[in-house]
């Protein structure tokens, strides 16, 4: 994926929402994703069966990426209602051999009715049947997009407490809390060991470096710890394991 950005030279957020639809093994292994970033770049020319679908596939370069895409064109160009366009879909996604040749027969004749003669419209019938295997949710990999994004520009700006949250997420996995510990180190962040008098239940920055959350230790309760910290508000740091019992 850190490839991908890098030929893509993404700069809008539709890209991202893009690439989040095509990181997949199947648009990964059909070559969609070099086709797409060779059109953004302007390697290859971007064309459209009928000018009317320009609307439609502009923001993903001419490519149909997304399953809404397929419902859309059918909608446009066969005069499909969404509930037939979404009928179309899933029987393009499980690739069901009689029902697409009904949705064919359908296609055609609501695309006579459009102005668009037989054969364009069988092209254009294969395009979206090609793609709809590989086809994506929309409206799922905008949220993935949105979170990524966001997730990325807090992991750049705000390390520290990035790290410190995914490490307090992770306490209950010991490979995912290795990995980010590991993680951590790579970015030049050190993590506090224990510490009663610097240490909450979860961790936390200070300054350039993570504190260690006590829920991390194991079989130390959170009710524990929370009266651990309540005297050392109330009373003050523990000064040695004397005053701490």
């Amino acid at each position: 994926m850190r490839d991908i950005l890098r030929r893509l030279q993404p700069d809008r957020f539709e890209d991202l929402i893009a690439l989040n639809a095509l990181y997949r093994p199947g648009p990964i292994q059909g070559g969609m994703i070099d086709d797409f970033i060779s059109r953004r770049h302007g390697d290859v020319e971007i064309t459209y069966a009928l000018p009317q679908l320009e609307e439609t596939l502009k923001e993903t370069y001419g490519v149909i990426v997304y399953q809404e895409q397929v419902m859309r064109i059918a909608s446009l160009v066969g005069g499909f209602s969404l509930g037939q366009a979404d009928l179309l879909r899933r029987a393009m996604g499980k690739k069901k051999k009689k029902e697409m040749e009904k949705q064919r027969k359908l296609f055609l004749l609501g695309a006579a009715k459009n102005g668009v003669d037989d054969k364009r419209a069988d092209k254009i019938f294969e395009l979206m049947a090609q793609f709809a295997g590989y086809g994506f949710n929309k409206s799922h990999s905008t949220a993935y997009a949105l979170l990524a994004y966001q997730t990325a520009y807090l992991k750049v700006h705000y390390p520290t407490q990035f790290m410190a949250a995914m490490l307090t997420s992770a306490m209950a996995n010991t490979d995912d809390f290795v990995k980010y510990m590991n993680e951590s180190r790579e970015m030049g962040i050190k993590v506090r060991p224990p510490d009663l008098n610097q240490s909450e239940v979860s961790f936390h920055a200070s300054g350039e470096e993570i504190v260690f959350g006590l829920a991390a230790i194991k079989n130390v309760g959170e009710s524990a710890i929370r009266h651990i910290i309540e005297q050392r508000e109330s009373e003050g740091p523990f000064e040695s394991i004397f005053h701490f019992g």
